[in-house]
């Protein structure tokens, strides 16, 4: 997928989300609390993640449209700017989010954070910043500010907190750039790098730059849950398929243990992160749809707790799974549709837009002089 195309894809993928996501009690409640521009960026962020439907960066494990699309396209409609501006400013924190995800991973991870939300404030700060036309020393007094909000717990995984979490990164960015125009300044190397800096505190690389871009490495996913959980669900579809049955063991890298560490889920939420579940409803049901997560199906979790075991092999790939049925395998899975391996066509990617948004986003970022405004009233939120 060339680079450009790239960013357009990711947007509308996340722009669909965003109108899928938008009745969910934890984007409903965003909106409701919603106040000024941190408030309408809060809820567009909430929205456009809770599916757990968007696009995610393997390298960084981050998703990283979660934060920049909303803020780039709040502080574009806000600012007076184009479609065409949103489009250039989300590519500049999506690069530069993605920079610092993989800078710090696995370290985040293995540190309990959730990336996209620790990276996100800075994305999302980045094409703030890019809007407001900030300049050298304003620019890096945003990122720096943003800095300082970096945070988000995989704790959250499975609960309303998650996708909250990510629309607070994303206006804690736009109010960084807020700040920086308003004449305030740090530090940005001391705060990245210095005593009690980033890199200290969360033990990872700190970094702006990638050698190669993020969005040629980013995963539009085929399925509403947790990544982690995509080469378990393929496989599982696979094993269905051809029959199998008896005891299950799904091998994965430690990742995706991490992931989606949820052996019983209780709820749909929670349901995105179990491996167990996921395997069972695919073996049962075939591949998830977002229908499939408003409740947790009782006869899936009841085979998930009796038939189906999960391992970790720090000797697959991050994005790998192995199914096993009483020992023998029956079906592997290397990366997953959506990943840059296995990329959805045109076809596909328009069918999930419009599952999720009908024909609203139909021509949406062809016109790159429309008002962002105008496509901002078109997701109807």
């Amino acid at each position: 997928m060339a680079v450009e195309r790239g960013y357009e894809v990711a947007m509308l993928d996340w722009l669909a989300c965003a109108v899928g996501g938008s009745g969910e009690p934890a984007a409903s409640a965003a909106r409701e609390a919603a106040t000024g521009l941190g408030g309408r960026v809060t809820a567009l962020g909430v929205a456009g993640h809770v599916l757990d439907f968007d696009d995610t960066y393997l390298p960084g494990l981050a998703h990283l449209s979660a934060t920049t699309a909303p803020a780039a396209l709040a502080v574009a409609a806000d600012r007076g700017a184009s479609v065409g501006e949103v489009l250039e400013a989300f590519a500049g924190g999506f690069e530069a989010m993605g920079a610092l995800a993989r800078a710090g991973h696995p370290a985040l991870y293995d540190g309990g954070w959730h990336p996209t939300a620790v990276c996100g404030s800075v994305g999302a700060a980045v094409c703030a910043a890019r809007l407001s036309g900030l300049g050298p020393a304003e620019w890096k007094a945003a990122v720096g500010f943003a800095l300082l909000r970096s945070a988000g717990l995989r704790s959250s995984f499975g609960s309303d907190g998650k996708a909250i979490g990510v629309g607070l990164a994303a206006a804690s960015g736009v109010e960084g750039a807020a700040l920086a125009r308003g004449g305030a300044r740090i530090d940005l190397d001391r705060a990245a790098r210095g005593p009690g800096g980033y890199q200290e505190a969360f033990g990872a690389r700190f970094a702006l730059r990638g050698e190669s871009p993020a969005v040629a490495e980013n995963w539009i996913k085929a399925y509403p849950c947790c990544l982690q959980t995509h080469g378990a669900i393929e496989a599982a579809v696979a094993a269905r398929e051809s029959g199998v049955n008896g005891h299950l063991r799904v091998v994965l890298h430690p990742l995706s243990l991490q992931a989606a560490p949820i052996a019983g889920p209780t709820d749909g939420l929670e349901a995105k992160f179990s491996i167990p579940y996921l395997t069972a409803f695919a073996l049962l049901r075939g591949a998830p749809g977002p229908a499939d997560f408003a409740a947790v199906d009782g006869e899936v979790a009841l085979f998930a707790s009796e038939h189906v075991e999960v391992v970790a092999d720090d000797g697959l790939l991050e994005s790998e799974a192995r199914l096993e049925a009483d020992g023998d395998e029956v079906a592997r899975v290397e990366a997953a549709l959506g990943s840059p391996l296995r990329p959805m066509t045109e076809d596909q990617l328009a069918a999930k837009r419009r599952a999720l948004a009908g024909d609203r986003l139909e021509g949406a970022l062809e016109d790159r002089d429309r008002p962002a405004a105008e496509l901002l009233a078109r997701l109807g939120l």
